[in-house]
């Protein structure tokens, strides 16, 4: 991967990141229960990898921050 896609692919991660997080938010805020119902989904998440490099439980624990995240916004 060149430098420039690397950055580009960052971007778009960032991006859509943001507005993941925001939407979740926003359902959230109008129909409690969202959060609870993708906290109880992580036990089927896990990463596609086939390599040396996969780790299930690593993007688990990136869900489960990014919930935690929305939890604490929507408690501010």
């Amino acid at each position: 991967m060149t430098d420039d896609t690397a950055v580009q692919a960052r971007r778009r991660e960032i991006a859509s990141e943001h507005l993941l997080f925001k939407l979740i938010e926003y359902v959230e805020q109008r129909h409690p229960g969202l959060l609870d119902h993708l906290e109880g989904s992580l036990d089927h998440l896990g990463d596609p990898a086939r390599d040396e490099t996969k780790d299930d439980e690593a993007v688990r624990e990136i869900a489960r921050r990014m919930i935690n995240g929305a939890r604490h916004e929507i408690a501010e």
